[in-house]
């Protein structure tokens, strides 16, 4: 595999962390090139200028640090086109530096309590779709609630579920309860539909909110993104 190909796998593992989906399939990734010696070029868009400055900066950084996991690497030069905190962004990006230090005096700290908080509504979403597939498919509230982690169909939705899990200290081995609750406990049969209800919601918003970004990317750019 060449290293460009490696490095467009790499970028799939980056996620859009309010919409929970990787930046290669909204996307977001407009140019990627490789030279032999390992020197690496991404350039990123975003459907809007104004898309928000924090969300931005954790695309960009995340693909630097995705981009240099990768031994063959020299150096990686991640550039956001087009935003009006663009120039800002890319100059912290590439130092290595924090959020807080691209915009000094406006904002304190890193942002893990944000991408916490997004992982956190991405989880419910996704074991919303897992669940709702499984209720389509005939089972039982109280069968769902006595499924394994080892008992969830390979998905998109259930594996990214899991990794989810792991990345939020939640239970993920494969003894654990396969649907839980955003405290990390098993819920029973009787909660799973109040729960569902809610999860739907959050769902439903994280979908939407993707498919306006789609509509507006190929609005701003004349390019189709599959959803």
């Amino acid at each position: 595999m060449s290293l460009r190909s490696q490095v467009l796998e790499q970028l799939g593992t980056v996620y859009d962390p309010e919409l929970d989906e990787p930046i290669s399939t909204l996307g977001f990734v407009s140019s990627c090139s490789a030279t032999a010696d390992g020197d690496v070029s991404v350039r990123l868009r975003l459907p809007t200028p104004q898309c928000a400055p924090n969300f931005a900066y954790l695309m960009a950084a995340d693909a630097r640090a995705a981009v240099r996991r990768l031994p063959q690497v020299r150096q990686v030069s991640v550039v956001l086109e087009d935003h009006y905190t663009g120039d800002e962004i890319n100059a912290a990006v590439g130092r290595g530096d924090g959020f807080d230090t691209a915009f000094p005096g406006e904002t304190e700290g890193d942002l893990d309590a944000l991408r916490e908080l997004f992982q956190r509504k991405a989880l419910l979403a996704r074991q919303a779709r897992v669940c709702q597939a499984l209720l389509a498919g005939g089972a039982s509230p109280e069968a769902v609630v006595a499924l394994r982690v080892a008992d969830l169909p390979d998905s998109d939705d259930a594996v990214r579920s899991v990794a989810l899990r792991a990345v939020l200290g939640l239970p993920h081995d494969r003894d654990a309860p396969a649907i839980l609750a955003g405290d990390g406990t098993a819920l029973d049969a009787e909660e799973l539909q109040t729960w569902l209800r809610r999860a739907r919601l959050v769902s439903l918003s994280l979908e939407t909110n993707g498919g306006m970004c789609r509509d507006l990317l190929r609005v701003r750019y004349g390019e189709e993104v599959a959803a």
